[in-house]
């Protein structure tokens, strides 16, 4: 079972948290801007209202402001990883969260160089979600055969990660063998529109890529009764098909109402910059992170592994910004 709110208590748990992973780190401390200037605007891209991301986004826009690290920081709503990413990429926002498996898929297909893409580290755990009405009568994955799914807003990490969760059931209608009326029928819609959906019965299930309880959620639940799909079969096929992004979490029991215990897909997300992005700022983000981190847990969410010291540099093959492996070796001392 995950842990609950784990964090890193002081400096010392930090520099013990990161020895091992450090010591093989030798990305180099290249010099990109170097002006200490402090920005009189930085943005954090987040996602959705009622989800995490902006949730997150606006915690740490907030506590970049109260440190002095920009004049001022304001979080993004945005669609989610997908167009947070490419936000970033464009200028258009100063940092980004992001799902792993989406910004490995696009920093492999960036060119290298100052604009490139690069991560500040790994920062939380998400959980992927498939919500069903409790009386739907819907039980098991295979029971979405011939059902009609959310997948997800256009732009966001979950309308990457749930076709592919459909593909490795051998539920998506664009499988050899499978007949429109077996495969699942896949919608582009966000977290409020989709819980809508679910409320009126237009679709049969939502899939959405968050913490846990996820708030929209929760608040849902109480209005109707929901159910959490199993999903944890399809990693084994996800992880051969997609790479390593995918592992087996547990959505403890009631965070959704009566709603069971299930298990899940996880996907670490990450804090996302360019990587032109002025080393003081990232340097001074990273810091904030290990040393702060307690003021970046929204407090709706219980269920996420939050910016523990032996993981924010494990960041998928997203390369970090030397800045921050520059800052991270610092704090190993």
């Amino acid at each position: 079972m995950p842990e609950r709110n784990a964090l890193p208590p002081r400096r010392a748990a930090v520099k013990a948290g990161l020895s091992m992973g450090l010591a093989a780190l030798l990305l180099p401390a290249a010099a990109a801007c170097t002006s200490n200037e402090r920005p009189s605007r930085l943005t954090v891209a987040g996602g959705e209202p009622g989800g995490f991301y902006l949730e997150f986004a606006t915690l740490l826009a907030e506590l970049l402001q109260r440190q002095g690290v920009a004049d001022a920081a304001v979080p993004l709503s945005t669609g989610g990883s997908l167009d947070n990413i490419g936000r970033v990429l464009s200028g258009e926002a100063t940092f980004a969260v992001a799902l792993a498996d989406a910004a490995a898929q696009l920093a492999t297909t960036q060119l290298t160089g100052t604009g490139s893409l690069t991560a500040l580290g790994k920062v939380y755990q998400n959980y992927v979600h498939c919500i069903v009405r409790e009386d739907s009568g819907i039980r098991s994955f295979a029971d979405l055969a011939g059902k009609t799914a959310a997948v997800g807003e256009l732009g966001s990490g979950t309308s990457l990660t749930a076709p592919r969760i459909i593909v490795a059931s051998g539920l998506s209608s664009t499988e050899p063998g499978t007949g429109a009326s077996k495969g699942i029928k896949q919608v582009n819609l966000g977290l409020n529109q989709g819980l809508g959906a679910l409320r009126d019965r237009s679709v049969d299930a939502l899939f959405w890529s968050g913490g846990v309880p996820t708030a929209a959620i929760a608040s849902t639940a109480e209005e109707v009764g929901l159910r959490l799909i199993d999903l944890a079969e399809h990693i084994h096929t996800m992880r051969e098909q997609h790479g390593v992004f995918y592992d087996r979490v547990l959505i403890p029991a009631n965070s959704y109402g009566n709603a069971p215990a299930v298990w899940t897909v996880g996907v670490a997300n990450l804090l996302l910059c360019r990587g032109d992005l002025a080393e003081h700022i990232v340097r001074r983000t990273v810091e904030l992170m290990v040393e702060k981190a307690e003021e970046l847990v929204p407090k709706s969410s219980t269920g996420v592994q939050f910016l523990s010291p032996e993981t924010l540099i494990n960041t998928a093959g997203v390369p970090l910004h030397p800045a921050a492996a520059a800052a991270y070796r610092a704090l190993h001392g």
